[in-house]
């Protein structure tokens, strides 16, 4: 998950650019309606609705967005320490316009509904790490596989999901765990995985998430923060290693100039250019695998 060095960073980025928290919810609603699929990607009409789906502890609050032009691909995402909110939503839309069913979770459903934070608010702020380090630290990879598990057997009973392609899923910062975590927990039905500025992807020990490559069937993108990568440069060489061991196709990429929480477009430090690129990457590996 965010450790004290993103949380560093986050705090000079904010001080650099002088962000009010009115004025950063703003910039963040600019951000969401600028947000476009790519040159050359025709956007499909979409409906999208929030939704309660079977946990596997219980009823979880999500967000389901699919083409209405017939059965499409499924993915599952994983949203970042923050939790499912409106950013994620939209960020879920747009994916389900690139021709994806998608479902956006609240991983926090044990313990409370989304969202958890309000506009603006950042790890950066004390009360916010407050709120949502607890209930990060509640999360292990047992609930996050028996959840995938659940999660996906919803996606595949609903009738916009087309259940003769591979599914995919995609996580962001405490999510890029729960990408691997997911694979390989569904095996059988994950084709595709993609983790943003992953965080805690490879540990010491045996419970390591990078080990879990090796029970997956998937492909992998992988796009790490420079200042990620600046802490723990031989991340990714650990997980190449571990992914062409597996014999997984996989593209591993650093992203020069990217800050950690770069692709969520309410971060105060999301990089639109560099998180365009990374979404552009995602497509390309979806479409080789799920469409």
């Amino acid at each position: 998950m965010c450790d004290q060095d993103t949380l560093d960073e986050g705090r000079r980025y904010e001080a650099a650019a002088a962000l009010s928290r009115r004025r950063f919810s703003a910039l963040s609603l600019g951000a969401a309606l600028a947000l476009t699929l790519p040159s050359g990607v025709r956007a499909a009409p979409v409906q999208s609705r929030r939704v309660v789906v079977p946990g596997a502890a219980g009823p979880c609050d999500a967000y389901f967005a699919a083409p209405t032009t017939g059965p499409a691909p499924a993915v599952l995402v994983w949203p970042d320490i923050l939790g499912l909110r409106p950013a994620f939503e939209t960020m879920g839309r747009r994916l389900a316009e690139a021709g994806y069913a998608v479902l956006t979770v609240n991983p926090y459903y044990r313990q409370t509904p989304a969202p958890v934070v309000q506009a603006g608010d950042q790890f950066s702020m004390e009360a916010v790490r407050a709120r949502v380090l607890p209930l990060a630290r509640s999360l292990t990879a047992e609930t996050t596989a028996a959840d995938a598990t659940a999660f996906i057997d919803f996606l595949d009973a609903q009738p916009e999901v087309d259940r003769s392609r591979p599914v995919g899923t995609t996580g962001y910062c405490m999510g890029g765990p729960m990408v691997l975590q997911t694979a390989a927990a569904r095996p059988d039905r994950v084709g595709a995985g993609a983790t943003f500025h992953g965080s805690r992807m490879v540990t010491e020990g045996d419970s390591s998430p990078h080990r879990l490559i090796a029970q997956s069937r998937a492909d992998f993108l992988m796009a790490i923060a420079e200042n990620d990568d600046a802490r723990a440069p031989e991340d990714k060489t650990v997980l190449r290693a571990a992914l062409a061991a597996a014999g997984r196709p996989h593209e591993v990429e650093v992203y020069a100039g990217a800050s950690h929480g770069w692709c969520a477009i309410d971060s105060a430090v999301h990089h639109p250019e560099l998180a365009a690129r990374a979404f552009w990457r995602l497509l390309e590996r979806f479409k080789g695998v799920l469409a």
